[in-house]
């Protein structure tokens, strides 16, 4: 089924797809993870100087980076080990999402988190990790006990909300990533064709999927936080 927007494609639903996911949506994500992979390798790479040597830009970029991530989110963190041991992934996860919002900017490139299955991907391994670290960190039933807490008949209720938590996180995500693109569609089919929705596409592409990509993360911690405090 394809819908249209004046003659502006919008939004196609095909056959072609592995695994349930559309083949742009995969081809997309592996791009996305090859652009963070070339560019961790390139910051590798300055890590090799003299430590009396003037520091070289890609150690400045890679220390600017690091300093951002953890100024963002390490003290977002409720436990020190919690820090310790999540920092990296949260990290991750950002600028995964951020990198992949960001490439819809380039002519002929689309957001993998376009693709629902993305954002919901992501949304269920916060939940997994979430629960994993609540029941390491006081015991597994401990745990399950919580949800029992305040009243045993809350146990539906709890559960229910646990469900809901993934579907939020990631209807989040989509939703503003889906609707900037329809945005730019219609900008594009009604208004001026070239000019007006480069500059909206540079909006959304870069300070709204950047945003977007923040408040994913610090939405993971504050679940995880939650799950551990149980």
């Amino acid at each position: 089924m394809i819908e249209h927007l004046g003659e502006k494609l919008v939004l196609q639903f095909g056959e072609s797809r592995i695994l349930g996911l559309d083949i742009v949506t995969l081809f997309m994500s592996w791009l996305v993870m090859a652009i963070i992979i070339g560019f961790a390798w390139w910051l590798r790479q300055g890590l090799g100087q003299d430590v009396e040597e003037e520091p070289s830009g890609r150690l400045v970029v890679l220390e600017s980076l690091i300093e951002l991530l953890e100024k963002q989110f390490a003290g977002a963190f409720e436990r020190e080990r919690l820090q310790v041991q999540l920092f990296s992934f949260i990290s991750t996860l950002f600028l995964f999402i951020t990198v992949s919002n960001w490439i819809s900017i380039v002519p002929g490139l689309s957001s993998p988190t376009q693709d629902f299955n993305i954002p919901l991907s992501f949304a269920l391994l916060v939940l997994f990790v979430s629960h994993y670290f609540g029941m390491k960190i006081n015991g597994t039933g401990r745990y399950l006990k919580s949800f029992t807490e305040p009243y045993a008949f809350m146990l539906p209720m709890n559960v229910i909300s646990e469900i809901a938590k993934p579907l939020s996180h990631s209807f989040r995500l989509f939703g503003n990533v889906f609707g900037g693109a329809v945005l730019i569609s219609v900008l594009t089919a009604r208004l001026i064709p070239y000019l007006l929705p480069a500059i909206f596409q540079m909006f959304y592409g870069l300070f709204i999927g950047a945003i977007q990509a923040f408040v994913f993360a610090l939405l993971a911690v504050s679940y995880i936080n939650v799950a551990v405090e149980q």
